[in-house]
């Protein structure tokens, strides 16, 4: 005969199981489940765009844990992470996988030619081989595609109206961006043609932001690039406190990280590529097969400038630079 306690125990537990056994009577359909390989090491220090992926899937729809389950995996910046939860994914066979970084969409291109790969930070996706052309992608993998190279050029040239002395630029690289060495001769090309002197300084950890400044202040730079790459946004407190103690402006492509101090941003928007792969993993759920999904090359750019930073530097921002801004940041 049953214990009491062991009674209760199992009601208890067949309480607990109760909405999920209704909600399968009630529905045979299974819930999509999405895997997402972000670049940080958690959601916290990814909310900014977490929270515009969260709110593009609300927007079409969907309820986190109820209509759709989101596997997310945080690899903390680190490529040994990247490769292991890259397998730990595939591994799953999840319906789609949006990956955020190049790093991490190469490393499951190389697990799987089956499972859609969405991509939302990505340059050259046919140079890197993930796609076949941008019309007509024809694998496994579609998504945004940024415009990171065709405004090297643009960019250097709003730094130097916002600092008139500029003359010796340096490129803040992430070492584990595979789109670095690209970005640092686009640089130095565009460079060249204004005048500018431009060098490439790699980081592998933000730990190494404080030194990589004392060695780009000693080698003379007026103002430093900081490039692509999820280790340069992660560290962007570290590289705008550093930026204001050595006393040398920064331009970001990235417009979420001025407000840590950097001078200003040229750069296409973020949130919004989040959005668009949201938009496209949709699609693949309903039935669309990214062979067919053309490759988007969002051409809309923002301009940030900060009035707080530039006031430390003792520098006035031309005023057809500050009507032409999309966000100042007082």
């Amino acid at each position: 005969m049953m214990q009491r306690r062991d009674f209760i125990k199992a009601i208890a537990g067949f309480a607990t199981m109760w909405p999920w056994a209704t909600g399968a009577q009630q529905s045979s359909k299974r819930i999509p489940v999405v895997g997402v390989l972000w670049h940080a090491a958690n959601a916290e220090e990814e909310e900014v765009y977490l929270s515009a992926v969260r709110k593009a899937f609300n927007d079409l729809g969907y309820i986190e844990g109820k209509s759709i389950v989101l596997a997310q995996r945080f690899p903390a910046e680190n490529p040994d992470r990247f490769r292991s939860l890259a397998h730990e994914l595939v591994e799953a066979k999840p319906d789609a996988i949006i990956s955020v970084t190049p790093l991490g969409t190469l490393e499951l291109k190389k697990l799987t030619d089956t499972i859609p790969i969405v991509f939302v930070l990505m340059a050259d996706p046919v140079g890197f081989g993930l796609v076949q052309s941008l019309s007509r992608p024809g694998g496994n993998a579609t998504g945004p595609s940024l415009m990171t190279i065709d405004v090297s050029g643009k960019r250097l040239e709003l730094f130097k109206e916002a600092v008139p002395n500029l003359a010796r630029v340096a490129v803040l690289t992430d070492i584990t961006d595979p789109f670095r060495d690209r970005l640092a001769k686009a640089y130095q090309a565009s460079g060249e043609r204004l005048g500018l002197a431009m060098w490439p300084v790699e980081i592998r950890t933000p730990e190494d932001v404080e030194s990589a400044f004392s060695k780009i202040a000693q080698d003379g730079a007026n103002g430093v690039i900081v490039g692509a790459g999820g280790l340069l946004f992660v560290a962007r407190d570290r590289i705008g406190a550093a930026a204001l103690a050595h006393k040398i402006p920064a331009l970001a492509h990235v417009a979420e990280e001025v407000p840590s101090g950097l001078l200003m941003s040229y750069g296409q928007d973020l949130p919004d590529f989040f959005r668009r792969a949201v938009a496209y993993t949709d699609r693949i759920l309903k039935g669309a097969k990214p062979a067919d999904l053309p490759v988007e090359q969002p051409t809309k750019f923002k301009l940030v400038l900060n009035l707080k930073t530039a006031r430390a530097f003792g520098l006035t921002f031309p005023p057809t630079l500050v009507t032409s801004a999309d966000d100042v940041i007082e």
